[in-house]
C-alpha cells in the first residue's frame, strides 16, 4: 500500500489569520485562491513586501489590535472599536489614553494577576497531593 499525501489547503480567511493579518487588505489573488500549507510556511518563513507592509502598518484584525493595546478583544467591542485598526491609529489611541481602554487595560491586568494566583494555588495543591501519597504506592 502507497500512501500519497494530498497538500493541505485553507481558505484565504483561515491563512489570514494565521498571519495576523487583515484579510480584506489583502492583494486580490490572496483573497480569491486558496493557500497550502506549504505557501503558508513560506509566507511565514520570508513573507513578500506585501505581508511586511500589513503587519507594519495595516490595517490590523481584532486580535492584533487588541493585543498591541493591551487589552481583550471583548474589551474592544465594549470601547466602541469594531473597526480594523492602522498601526498609526493604535499609536494615537495609545497616547491618547481615553477611558475605556485605562479601564481595559486594568481589566487585564487583573485577569493575568487572577491566572497567575490560580495557577500557583493549584501547583500548591498539587505538591499537597503528592506530599500525602503513600510512598509505597
Amino acid at each position: 500500500m502507497t500512501s500519497h499525501q494530498n497538500a493541505q489547503t485553507m481558505k484565504p480567511a483561515t491563512a489570514a489569520k494565521k498571519l495576523g493579518v487583515y484579510l480584506q487588505a489583502t492583494p486580490a489573488e490572496f483573497q480569491e485562491g486558496v493557500v497550502s500549507r506549504s505557501e503558508l510556511n513560506a509566507l511565514q518563513a520570508d513573507p513578500p513586501e506585501w505581508l511586511q507592509e500589513l503587519r507594519r502598518t495595516g490595517p490590523h484584525p481584532r486580535p492584533v489590535v487588541a493585543a498591541k493595546l493591551g487589552v481583550s478583544i471583548a474589551g474592544l467591542a465594549r470601547g466602541g472599536v469594531t473597526e480594523p485598526l492602522t498601526t498609526e491609529q493604535i499609536e494615537a489611541l495609545k497616547q491618547e489614553q481615553p477611558g475605556w481602554l485605562r479601564q481595559e487595560r486594568a481589566t487585564q491586568a487583573e485577569v493575568r494577576k487572577e491566572a497567575v494566583r490560580i495557577k500557583e494555588k493549584q501547583e500548591q495543591q498539587a505538591k499537597k497531593r503528592e506530599s500525602q501519597q503513600d510512598p509505597r504506592d
